[in-house]
């Protein structure tokens, strides 16, 4: 299967060959993929948190500006925070790099000197947020394993009912006599001389 080279800078696009890949590779239950995934596609961005806080921290380097720890931690946050917010399409993380910027008193027309490199970045900030909602998709589908396995069992011995009942009633409908069929009273053998429509003519 061919894809596109832009497929993979953004984790949305991702998304159908990532719940492809979990289930028929890894097994995964198709219920916990098709919650798991579009949740961690949103809001789970470990790649994009990364690449901002080393991006601010590059940029605070190349303008010989000295972060403390303080600065750090509130890189951290806010790279995390702003994060959750991109949007799954390429080159979004140059978006919310300016939000960790200012949130330090660094240079935002800096961002700049990451644009030239932000194309390969992309790919290597995709591949991590992907692997990513992987582990957590299969962590989940770890932790629920008995509840998955009591409500497929649930919902087998429903559809057993619903099919053994539906069975009886054909088995009832089967043995009635046509008359019970046509709702009409059952005929003794005396009384097949007797008209049964009005044959008189008007």
């Amino acid at each position: 299967m061919r894809h596109d080279v832009n497929t993979f800078q953004a984790l949305s696009a991702t998304l159908p060959v990532t719940i492809k890949c979990l289930e028929e590779n890894c097994g995964v239950d198709a219920r916990v993929t098709k919650f798991m995934l579009p949740l961690g596609a949103t809001i789970n961005m470990d790649g994009t948190a990364l690449y901002e806080a080393v991006a601010a921290i590059f940029i605070a380097q190349i303008n010989g500006i000295n972060l403390n720890f303080a600065k750090i931690v509130v890189i951290s946050i806010t790279a995390t925070l702003a994060s959750i917010g991109a949007a799954g399409v390429p080159m979004a993380g140059l978006f919310t790099l300016v939000i960790v910027l200012t949130a330090v008193d660094l240079p935002v027309e800096d961002v700049s000197l990451i644009i030239a490199v932000d194309w390969l970045l992309d790919r290597c900030r995709t591949t991590v947020n992907v692997l990513g909602d992987s582990f957590g998709t299969r962590v989940v589908e770890r932790l629920s394993r008995r509840q998955l396995i009591s409500q497929a069992t649930q919902v087998v011995d429903n559809s057993n009912i619903t099919s053994q009942s539906s069975g009886s009633k054909r088995v009832s409908t089967a043995s009635r006599t046509p008359s019970e069929h046509e709702g009409l009273p059952e005929l003794h053998e005396s009384q097949t001389d007797v008209p049964l429509y009005n044959t008189t003519k008007l």
